[in-house]
């Protein structure tokens, strides 16, 4: 299936992956069982982010921790609904990655997984708004923070996708 996916620049140039064809609709439930079976067809694959051609592999944990981590459990409304569409473009939004920070690992559990330490970046993307008569109005801008675990066999992978929360800013117009 082809996916229908733009990259384009804000009037501020920052990278946004616009959504065309959404592929969860509606937003008073998510069936996360669903999108964590759509997440594992990523497994194994990885992405390079531009800024700091820091290359990220999706594990087979990913879609597990993306649907059912405490961030998603807490999210509402039209966020929860962009985080489980934002599950069809996750290379996308790697690749647009920007603002990079690191994070010493602390907790015992991830003493392998994570053996040297967390990297956060932010992404953006946007998806759009109908109207009663399935038009397009606009798009909301939604901003998110990827986590990636720094593992013990030196690669980078992909462990969640948090704060997912829609911009204040103003829409992207048709």
């Amino acid at each position: 299936m082809e996916k229908k996916v733009d990259i384009i620049k804000d009037v501020d140039g920052k990278n946004i992956v616009v959504i065309n064809d959404l592929r969860f609709k509606g937003r008073r439930n998510v069936d996360w069982n669903i999108v964590e079976a759509c997440l594992k067809e990523y497994i194994g694959e990885c992405a390079e982010i531009t800024e700091t051609s820091d290359v990220v592999y999706i594990g087979a944990d990913f879609p597990d921790e993306f649907t059912h981590s405490k961030d998603t459990k807490a999210l509402r409304g039209a966020n929860m609904y962009a985080k489980a569409n934002s599950s069809s473009i996750i290379k996308e939004m790697i690749e647009i990655a920007s603002n990079k920070t690191f994070a010493e690992n602390y907790a015992q559990k991830h003493s392998t997984d994570a053996k040297f330490g967390w990297y956060r970046y932010d992404t953006r993307f946007a998806i759009p708004v109908y109207d009663d008569n399935m038009e397009l109005v606009r798009y909301n801008v939604f901003m998110a923070r990827i986590l990636v675990r720094h593992a013990q066999d030196g690669n980078l992978y992909l462990y969640d996708v948090l704060r997912t929360k829609k911009e204040t800013s103003k829409p992207l117009e048709q």
